[in-house]
């Protein structure tokens, strides 16, 4: 929800306040999707471990337990994929409208003549490319 993300614009007049802008776009479905999908697999996996270990007589006399296990099992690895896939574009989407670049053109101030704005450093997204690898 980077529509709630405020940031200061220096209006480079003197004895004026800073302008507060906001940034654009909401990219929140595809993480909150992606964080779901991993509660639920992890719940999931609990739940069939303790099934393993503890009902383990139950699962090897019915044969459809297996199976089912084994079907749920491909739809969550679908949904994995996908979720990722959704993760990695919304991640994209987050470092196109957080871009310095992007920012700097959104600024009035920075498109007079005569005016040269620079971002003073790049984001960092080391860690979030590693969450979409994982």
């Amino acid at each position: 929800r980077l529509y709630q993300i405020p940031f200061g614009m220096p209006t480079c007049e003197d004895g004026s306040e800073a302008r507060t802008l906001y940034l654009v776009g909401d990219f929140s479905a595809p993480a909150e999707f992606f964080v779901t999908l991993g509660v639920f697999s992890f719940l999931y996996s609990m739940a069939a471990l303790v099934l393993y270990l503890r009902f383990h007589s139950l699962y090897t006399e019915n044969t459809k337990l297996p199976f089912t296990d084994f079907c749920v099992t491909v739809c969550f690895a679908f949904f994995w994929l996908v979720a990722a896939a959704a993760w990695g574009k919304g991640l994209s989407d987050v470092k196109a409208a957080t871009r310095p670049s992007t920012l700097i053109s959104a600024m009035a101030i920075c498109q007079a003549e005569g005016v040269f704005c620079n971002a003073g450093t790049t984001p960092a997204m080391g860690l979030a490319n590693i969450s979409v690898v994982r």
